[in-house]
Parts: structure tokens; sequence; C-alpha cells
């Protein structure tokens, strides 16, 4: 246990010293002007951006849409992928039927759903966790319900054996053993959410740090736009942890 703290205390620690020599040689060539200022900007004016947005309290409102838009893109996406996913198993003539139309929404670019979604269900959130959904439901039903399939079936052999039926079998072998496949698919949303969300604010939204990027580009404000960059990127690895500590904890129990 201590060896693996170690390790863990080394690669966390090159991890921070890589980002300091990366942030310090890019706030170099920014200040000296080996890179070009207006496209790639440097970290101190970005940073006073954000502090300047945060405290008129624009960037709060911005940061606040998207996340709300994520967070329910997210778990509304996990959610009815896995229960789509249930509905096939239990319904192997569904499964038979729906297959085709699964693989086609999946190949489809999603982006191009986009103004479809804003004509139907006009300009705002719902169009925007639309898109999101369309991204996040089709990858999530395919992988839990491959991961339903893929269960032992003596397993199941032994339910019936038992005098088990179908509901069972559901939810004492393929849910159980399927626990790792839906936490996985947990991480994987974290960012198809991000993905769903920015895309739809590029399109529609007046609100967001989607919004904020396209006007930034709109302007030549490049710092806006990789400020907004970093804040996603931060937002985004944190709800990534949080899904990973939701997993150890879950899985500490069993």
């Amino acid at each position: 246990m201590q060896v693996q703290r170690k390790l863990t205390w080394k690669v966390r620690s090159v991890q921070l010293l890589l980002l300091v020599v990366f942030l310090a040689v890019w706030e170099v060539a920014g200040r000296l002007k080996w890179i070009d200022v207006l496209l790639f900007s440097y970290p101190s004016k970005i940073m006073q951006l954000l502090i300047d947005k945060t405290l008129d309290g624009t960037l709060l409102l911005h940061v606040g849409v998207t996340f709300w838009e994520t967070v329910v893109g997210f778990v509304l996406g996990t959610l009815l992928g896995t229960v789509i996913a249930m509905a096939i198993w239990w319904f192997p003539f569904l499964s038979r039927v729906l297959d085709p139309y699964i693989v086609v929404l999946n190949s489809l670019p999603k982006v191009a759903l986009g103004p479809l979604f804003i004509v139907a269900l006009g300009p705002g959130m719902i169009s925007i966790i639309a898109t999101t959904l369309s991204i996040t439901v089709i990858i999530t039903t395919l992988v839990v319900y491959n991961s339903f399939k893929e269960v032992d079936p003596n397993y199941t052999k032994v339910i019936r054996v038992f005098g088990g039926g179908k509901p069972d079998i559901f939810r004492k072998v393929v849910l159980r053993a399927s626990y790792p496949t839906i936490v996985s698919t947990l991480k994987v949303n974290v960012g198809l959410s991000w993905v769903g969300v920015i895309v739809g604010e590029f399109l529609v939204s007046k609100e967001g740090l989607g919004y904020l990027i396209i006007y930034g580009f709109q302007v030549f404000n490049f710092t806006l736009v990789i400020g907004s960059v970093f804040i996603i990127a931060i937002a985004a690895t944190l709800m990534y942890e949080a899904v990973a500590y939701l997993e150890k904890r879950l899985f500490a129990r069993k």
C-alpha cells in the first residue's frame, strides 16, 4: 500500500511539473513575442480576463448555464440509454427489429441533427439537451446492451435451475455483472455530454461557454476563446473525477 502511494505521489508530481513547465514556457513565449499573442494569448492574460469576467458576474452565468445543460444531458442520456438497453435485452424480437436503426443512428454525424432539433424544439435549452442526448443515448444503449449479452450463460442456467424467472436473471446476474460497464459508460458520457452541449450552444445559444467561444471568434478575442476552453477542460475533469470517485465507492462495498 505504501509503495502504491509513493508511486501515485510521483505520478502526480510529474504531472504537475509538466503543467507548470508548459504554462511557464507559454507565458515567456507570449511576453517575448515568440508566438502570435493575438491568436494564442498567454496564461496571465487569460487569467486576468477570467478574473474580470468573474467579478462582473458574466462568467459565472455562462458557466452555470453550460454546466446545468451538461449535467441534465449526462444524467438523462445515461438513464435513457440504459433503459433502452434493458428493453432490447428483455425482448429479443425488439432487438432484431431495432438493430439496423441503432447502427444507422450511431453512424450519423450528430452535428447534422442540431439544426433539426432547433427547428423542431425551438432555439433554447431543450434543443441543446436534445443534441446532447442524440450523442449519449445511442452510445450508452450499444455499450450496455453488448454488456448484457456477454454475461456468462452458465449463471443464467443456475438461476433457472433454482426456479428463477427472467426478472431474477436480470436483477441477480445480468445487471450486477454489467455494473463495471455502466460505470465506464458514465465516464465516456462525461466527455460526450460536454461535446453535445457545446455543439448545441454553437448553433443556437445566447448564453453558455459555447456562446463565449463563438463570440470570441467573431470579435477576434482569442483570449476569451482559450479561457472558455480552459474552463470547459477543468469542469469536465472535475465531473470525470466525481464519476471515478463514485466508481470507487460502489465497488468498495462489494
